[in-house]
């Protein structure tokens, strides 16, 4: 992935000197215990989400598009780094440079889309709960998945037509590498293009929007005033009013808000490990690009490399650390589960229905109480914590009037 370019023709230069025994041994084992446990993490995350049916969510979609891609990168940059630091030289010839340099770019910029998809969909969930029940659905974000692939695929095309193999002649060996036919000069523009698209962008837009998740979960919580406590009692309708006396059972608006905020936290943390990983290759590119001799050392390329491929591994840890159903998915994808868990012993389908008031212009923020309490007390029935309702049912939908 360095932005080093070769002559077509030809050249014979000085005597070749091989990579010493200490790095190839180091390279090899660093990059293969990284690849292999992202391998193995990644494909668990797939699998979870696929086979388990409540862990199939928008968000836990985009996480899966972002393990598919972060496979990608593994395979198609990490796997080939390693005959690369055995054998010291290209060994997949012609159509294995074209292919493999295009899926290392596809999965880069895909799981670059990614972040940014699931980044959107938190700003909604969280800042625009309303909204969010229409725009934040499992179709919806299966095409939007769908799009960035088709995307990601079209746009990295163009690699098949800058990258080729060549040969540089030593006095005692050829080595074969596979690089980019173009000239430096002409990559560049091309690379900052990339730069600006799939980094740059992405994290100044995850910056901003993490930034007002922030606000409404940790500095400005919604507000609970006797004002707004008189407006939703007036707004409530029977269903609603119904539903009052199962909240006391519960810490319901509690329970959501941490909820919500242990999730935004997990995606925060792998957008900003997406950050400092591809900083030290991305700084790298852009002070080669001011220099007329390119910085090319190789304990420090390996250094680059091995941050982008713990990028692309580490985001399985950090669901594990962080996220109490995928740890409970991925023990059980184990057989490790623990059999001491009971059913529910109720099931209670919960929903309700609203008012939107917009006689004074405002916004309907104030029913996103409602929802999370409602959503939690459904959470408590599914569990059967202290409550049982056998037989009791409410009406499905969700409706709004204008007044």
């Amino acid at each position: 992935m360095e932005n080093a370019t070769y002559s077509q023709d030809n050249q014979t230069l000085g005597s070749w000197t091989d990579h010493s025994l200490e790095y190839k041994v180091v390279s090899t084992l660093l990059v293969a215990v990284i690849c292999g446990v992202g391998i193995v993490g990644n494909v668990m995350v797939i699998l979870v989400v696929l086979t388990t049916k409540h862990m199939r969510t928008p968000t836990n979609c985009y996480l899966v598009s972002l393990a598919a891609a972060d496979l990608m990168v593994l395979t198609a940059a990490g796997l080939p780094n390693i005959t690369e630091s055995l054998y010291g030289s290209w060994v997949y010839g012609y159509a294995g440079c074209l292919c493999i340099t295009y899926f290392q770019y596809l999965g880069i910029n895909a799981s670059s889309c990614s972040i940014t998809a699931f980044t959107i969909e938190r700003y909604i969930a969280i800042c625009h709960p309303i909204k969010a029940q229409f725009l934040c659905t499992l179709s919806r974000a299966k095409k939007i998945i769908l799009a960035v692939w088709l995307f990601t695929s079209l746009y990295c095309v163009m690699w098949f037509y800058l990258s080729d193999t060549a040969q540089i002649v030593y006095k005692d060996v050829t080595i074969v590498v596979c690089a980019y036919k173009i000239s430096r000069n002409l990559y560049l523009p091309i690379y900052f293009l990339d730069f600006g698209i799939f980094f740059v962008v992405p994290l100044m837009l995850a910056t901003v929007l993490y930034g007002l998740i922030a606000r409404i979960l940790f500095l400005n919580p919604l507000p609970s005033d006797p004002k707004e406590n008189s407006k939703k009692k007036k707004a409530a309708t029977p269903q609603m009013k119904k539903m009052q006396s199962y909240r006391n059972c519960s810490r319901s608006s509690s329970t959501t808000a941490t909820s919500r905020r242990q999730v935004t936290k997990m995606l925060a943390v792998v957008v900003i490990l997406f950050a400092l990983l591809w900083m030290p290759y991305r700084t790298l590119v852009v002070v080669n690009s001011l220099l007329e001799q390119a910085y090319l050392d190789a304990w420090f390329l390996l250094f680059c490399r091995c941050c982008i491929y713990l990028n692309s591994a580490i985001n399985p840890v950090i669901y594990n650390a962080m996220s109490q159903k995928f740890r409970a998915a991925f023990r059980k994808l184990c057989g490790c589960q623990s059999r001491h868990e009971k059913p529910a012993a109720c099931s209670v389908a919960l929903t309700y229905s609203a008012i939107r008031d917009t006689s004074n212009g405002e916004s309907p923020e104030h029913f996103a109480t409602e929802l999370d309490e409602l959503a939690a007390a459904e959470e408590l029935l599914r569990h059967g914590d202290a409550l049982q309702l056998a037989g009791t049912r409410l009406p499905a939908k969700v409706s709004f009037s204008e007044p």
